[in-house]
């Protein structure tokens, strides 16, 4: 798999830096790289789409987030690296070119580090992503003492979705910043909703009589009352989608609220339904 480095596209050394920032390098690249000025130049036109991919993503805080979660994993651990090895090569130069000396004043000067980011993931229910919620969660630190950190969700937020909250992971050394704790959202399903990707499922049990002759109901959703149509010679385990009444996408648009009929029987009958169900089956 080839994965872009978007921070470089864009003539960025690192993945630390805002989102002013990311503007003005997006501004800069594409004034260099658009078409117009371009003209004719396939290399610099793959160049300006790949300077347009890059910003989309790094510009919208969610793909950002899932982002930087593979560019520390492909790109960050290896440059974490090199800097380690062009250090160790600097102290052996050091060492050939002035002696010890040269060497114990290197080491005095300290490289500050980063920090470790924290992974850690927090469950959540179908309603507390819709609204978005505070939640506490407790970690254990490298010294065996319990920490605890309040992470608001937004709402919306989607699952798998990682949340950045910066400074609170592993302490960093010789005056570095400390790490990042990144927190990974479980939208868990309750006993009536389940998620699947935006749209809701719930099933509905309905009466036989209804099923036949059709019935209007209602359900409850995120506080809202939603009208259901049963139509006539309905089965069991037909779906009955309501559109736009699902969950939130990310892009102020929902999916759609998707309903499975379940036809129930009354545990016991009474003679006269008894009677009414043979005459049925007569006809």
């Amino acid at each position: 798999m080839i994965f872009k480095d978007y921070y470089k596209i864009l003539g960025l050394e690192s993945n630390k830096v805002s989102l002013d920032e990311i503007k003005i390098a997006y501004r800069e690249k594409a004034k260099k790289f658009h078409p117009d000025i371009n003209v004719g130049n396939s290399e610099a036109e793959v160049i300006f789409k790949d300077i347009n991919e890059a910003y989309r993503t790094l510009s919208d805080s969610n793909q950002r987030r899932k982002y930087d979660f593979k560019w520390n994993k492909y790109i960050g651990s290896r440059k974490k690296k090199e800097n380690k090895q062009k250090k160790t090569f600097k102290e052996m130069f050091l060492d050939i070119l002035f002696g010890g000396i040269s060497r114990q004043k290197s080491e005095n000067k300290a490289i500050p580090q980063y920090g470790e980011d924290i992974d850690t993931q927090i469950n959540v229910s179908i309603k507390e992503a819709f609204f978005g919620v505070n939640k506490k969660i407790k970690l254990r630190t490298v010294d065996g003492k319990e920490t605890s950190f309040s992470v608001k969700v937004p709402a919306g937020v989607q699952s798998n979705d990682r949340l950045r909250i910066v400074g609170q992971g592993k302490k960093g050394k010789n005056g570095g910043k400390n790490g990042d704790l990144l927190v990974r959202v479980n939208i868990t399903d309750d006993k009536k909703f389940k998620l699947i990707g935006t749209d809701i499922y719930t099933e509905l049990s309905i009466a036989v009589w209804e099923a036949a002759l059709g019935a209007k109901k209602k359900i409850e959703l995120f506080g809202e009352e939603i009208n259901i149509v049963i139509p006539k010679c309905c089965n069991s385990g037909e779906k009955l989608t309501i559109k736009e009444k699902g969950y939130k996408d990310g892009k102020g648009k929902r999916g759609n609220l998707n309903i499975i009929t379940k036809i129930v029987f009354p545990k016991e009958l009474s003679k006269e339904q008894e009677k009414l169900y043979i005459k049925l089956k007569e006809i």
